[in-house]
């Protein structure tokens, strides 16, 4: 059975990004150390690495919402994460979208958690933070919640957990974890 984690670097005071989809400093770490993250990619502590390395490995499917779809322009057919992208969305895959990628179009939050666990299979579905993701955490079917904390707080901007409408309790951090200019947290969901 595969584990529901909503995970995305976030700024102190909660933000993913600015109001206009800026990220600002958030990514930063993605420079700060010595090893890799993967091959040609961006390089890390040796800490962040060791927490950050296994998490990307274990996911089989990542869930987003259309707005971060059209953003990536899809990542040109190729999930960042995991081998399978299930988009929420009420719009089809835009024209000219290549059938064969591996991305599938659900227009719920619900068929999308169903659908990323049973082409996951064993391993990890991936939450992506925002007005998506809260909806699926306000449904209850995230296993866990990990933040790449940032010490930068911008104010506004779009939430970690979008409009959050029930207050969820968390249980004690079962991982933190010290980076340079990030502080990585894992906590599960208290069921």
């Amino acid at each position: 059975m595969s584990k529901v984690i909503m995970q995305t670097i976030v700024s102190v005071d909660g933000f993913i990004a600015t109001e206009d989809d800026q990220v600002g400093p958030l990514f930063d770490w993605f420079a700060t150390g010595d090893t890799p993250l993967y091959a040609d990619g961006p390089r890390v502590t040796k800490q962040s690495h060791a927490y950050y390395r296994p998490m990307l490995e274990a996911i089989g499917a990542l869930i987003v919402g259309r707005h971060v779809f059209d953003m990536t322009d899809g990542w040109r057919g190729k999930p960042p994460g995991g081998d399978h992208c299930v988009v929420v969305s009420h719009r089809p895959a835009p024209d000219g979208w290549d059938p064969a990628a591996p991305f599938h179009f659900v227009d719920n939050v619900t068929d999308a958690v169903r659908l990323a666990k049973e082409l996951a299979g064993d391993r990890t579905v991936s939450i992506a933070a925002g007005d998506v993701g809260g909806q699926i955490f306000e449904a209850g079917f995230v296993d866990e919640v990990a933040l790449d904390m940032v010490p930068v707080v911008f104010g506004t901007g779009k939430r970690y957990f979008g409009p959050l409408a029930k207050q969820v309790l968390l249980e004690n951090p079962d991982e933190v974890v010290q980076g340079d200019r990030v502080l990585h947290l894992r906590f599960r969901v208290r069921k």
